[in-house]
């Protein structure tokens, strides 16, 4: 088993018509034993910035907190909140500086442009090599059932309860056949004017 595997995770982000969503299972595991179902996995990095860590949860608590600080020193320096593409630049920068002992995660960014209200949609592997997409990007133990999934449910244009929708069922669906991941999920729908955060229930087995 690889140690990206040893905790499980599923995360899911994708792009609508000027919204943008994210989301994750709650489980955290050792191998297959269920430690605790309410993980937090996605957090809120600025309005309109949503960060997924998916991977050891060790290095998730760690990378957050440094994601944390490293935040806090750009808003007393710049003045301003960080925009979605120079977070991913950022946050691909420390994955590469820890590339001969990295941290064990695979991280997704998903965010609105402030000026422009444009999607970001972005993923990583543990050293920092960048994927930018327009329609999705996934994370996780279950990868080939979640792009399955989404392939398949995915359209352009959808508005913020037609993303909620597709997010919801793209998750559930995907979890349902991963021992690691499930018990349940979270989805953050950002839009321009406001951030909608709902919890799903799933399968408890």
């Amino acid at each position: 088993m690889s140690i990206l595997e040893y905790n499980g995770a599923a995360i899911i982000a994708m792009a609508g018509k000027g919204c943008v969503g994210i989301a994750a299972d709650r489980r955290l595991g050792a191998q297959l034993a269920t430690i605790a179902c309410d993980f937090t996995k996605v957090f809120r990095m600025s309005p309109k910035l949503y960060v997924g860590l998916g991977g050891l949860a060790t290095d998730v608590q760690t990378l957050h907190q440094l994601l944390e600080f490293r935040l806090g020193l750009y808003r007393l320096k710049e003045e301003r909140e960080i925009t979605p593409k120079v977070f991913s630049h950022l946050l691909g920068q420390l994955l590469y500086e820890k590339r001969f002992g990295p941290y064990f995660i695979e991280p997704v960014v998903a965010g609105l442009d402030e000026k422009t209200g444009e999607p970001f949609l972005s993923g990583m592997d543990l050293i920092g090599a960048p994927v930018d997409t327009k329609d999705f990007v996934v994370t996780g133990t279950c990868t080939g059932n979640m792009y399955g999934m989404c392939e398949a449910l995915f359209k352009p244009d959808m508005n913020p309860e037609e993303l909620f929708e597709t997010l919801g069922q793209a998750l559930l669906s995907s979890v349902d056949r991963d021992a690691l991941s499930g018990w349940g999920g979270v989805v953050h729908i950002i839009t321009k004017d406001a951030v909608i955060t709902r919890e799903l229930k799933g399968r408890m087995d």
